[in-house]
């Protein structure tokens, strides 16, 4: 089969697997694809039914690596936020829109439509877009008024099934490495954690049961139950207690 060759798609308009979606209508039912990834071609020799489901199949697989999407209007929010974000970080920068474009490898016309809130963006774009602007992907993300820059506790993507989803839940600012410890502690059982040196920080997410955290001054306690997020300095003495009666299953991160 012979196929005409086409313009490569400008930086910005695919995904961050190189996808682009082109129309479908079987007898040449064809999905394009970008330098970075395996694809296929249907022509008028292939059965039609076979055709569309991979096309299906393979849009299925777009959808998924979006990063957000304006007509989901869970994820409104966060693409509101990295519409300021972008513009007001640009500004700031004293960059027009011209040479972000140019700094970033995106073309102006993802990034007017970034800033304006009406496009769809992948993370490799946004990836892009921060790196040229000499800030984190976090940065772009989060609420531009929040207090607590550390906690950001956004839905970034969301796939095409419902209940598919990923949420940056914090950050935190590592000198040396992140340890990444998955905790499991049976009813009664704890873990205790001697103090660690001043600018160290923990983060734990619990995936089943009850965490309760005790700390040196015997006042402050925090509890964290299924689905909730917790970070703190651990330059104090603390401890990681099941006081209730399943099991515990948490995950936690030391900031080093």
């Amino acid at each position: 089969m012979h196929e005409q060759k086409r313009a490569a798609p400008e930086h910005g308009d695919e995904n961050e697997h190189g996808f682009r979606l082109a129309d479908t209508g079987c007898a040449a039912d064809r999905l394009h694809v970008g330098s970075r990834s395996h694809g296929f071609a249907c022509d008028k020799r292939l059965d039609t039914q076979r055709c569309r489901e991979s096309v299906q199949y393979n849009a299925q697989r777009i959808q998924m690596s979006t990063l957000m999407d304006k007509e989901n209007s869970q994820r409104a929010p966060v693409l509101q936020h990295v519409s300021q974000n972008v513009r007001r970080l640009r500004n700031a920068a004293d960059l027009s829109q011209t040479a972000l474009s140019e700094r970033s490898g995106v073309s102006r016309r993802m990034l007017v439509a970034i800033e304006a809130g009406e496009k769809n963006v992948s993370l490799a774009t946004l990836d892009r877009v921060a790196e040229a602007l000499e800030v984190a992907f976090s940065d772009l993300i989060q609420a531009p008024d929040v207090r607590d820059h550390s906690r950001i506790n956004e839905l970034a993507w969301a796939g095409s099934i419902h209940g598919s989803k990923a949420v940056l839940l914090a950050k935190a600012n590592a000198r040396r490495e992140v340890e990444l410890w998955e905790f499991c502690l049976a009813p009664g059982d704890l873990y205790a954690a001697d103090a660690d040196p001043e600018g160290w920080s923990e983060q734990v997410y619990v995936v089943e049961g009850h965490l309760t955290i005790r700390f040196s001054d015997a006042v402050e306690t925090r509890r964290v139950g299924p689905g909730e997020f917790y970070m703190f300095p651990s330059s104090q003495p603390h401890r990681y207690c099941n006081e209730s009666t399943v099991t515990l299953r948490f995950v936690r991160n030391v900031v080093l």
